[in-house]
């Protein structure tokens, strides 16, 4: 039993409804959105660059740079590939979600970094150390030997 919508009822139907809904309204559309020339694409990354006269590490894909010399903390770290830097800051680097995973010196809570600029896996961040010997990792990044190279100033 339902009822057949005609111009007669309609009209009904709109008086009963206009009480609870207001009518339609006309919204004009933003310029973007009427042209078809416009595309919405992926907004770019902006590289940061590390100062000219320091010694510096890049990626070896992209020649991104990744970290100043100074930042270096310690050459004696083993990757998942071979030899490793740890870094007390980097840049032009994305980090992945957190994990736990039993390294080498224990149980840490780490993301994986990547290059901004090729999205190649470098490393990884400290997150959390859980033994008190390891809690000088946290916030601190490992690069892997075989994703970067020296640029800038190295004789």
């Amino acid at each position: 039993g339902g009822k057949v919508a005609t111009p007669q009822n309609s009209v009904q139907l709109r008086g009963v409804l206009g009480k609870y809904f207001s009518p339609p309204v006309k919204v004009p559309q933003p310029l973007c959105a009427r042209s078809k020339m416009v595309r919405l694409t992926k907004p770019k990354t902006f590289q940061a660059y590390l100062d000219n006269c320091h010694r510096r590490y890049s990626c070896v894909h992209c020649r991104a740079h990744l970290a100043n010399h100074d930042d270096l903390i310690s050459k004696s770290f083993q990757g998942s590939q071979g030899r490793a830097y740890l870094f007390n800051s980097v840049v032009n680097v994305g980090c992945g979600p957190a994990e736990e995973r039993v390294l080498l010196t224990g149980l840490h809570a780490v993301a994986d970094i990547y290059c901004e600029n090729c999205k190649t896996t470098l490393g990884w961040k400290y997150e959390q150390a859980y033994e008190s010997s390891q809690k000088y990792k946290e916030g601190k990044y490992i690069i892997e030997l075989n994703h970067m190279i020296k640029d800038n100033g190295w004789d």
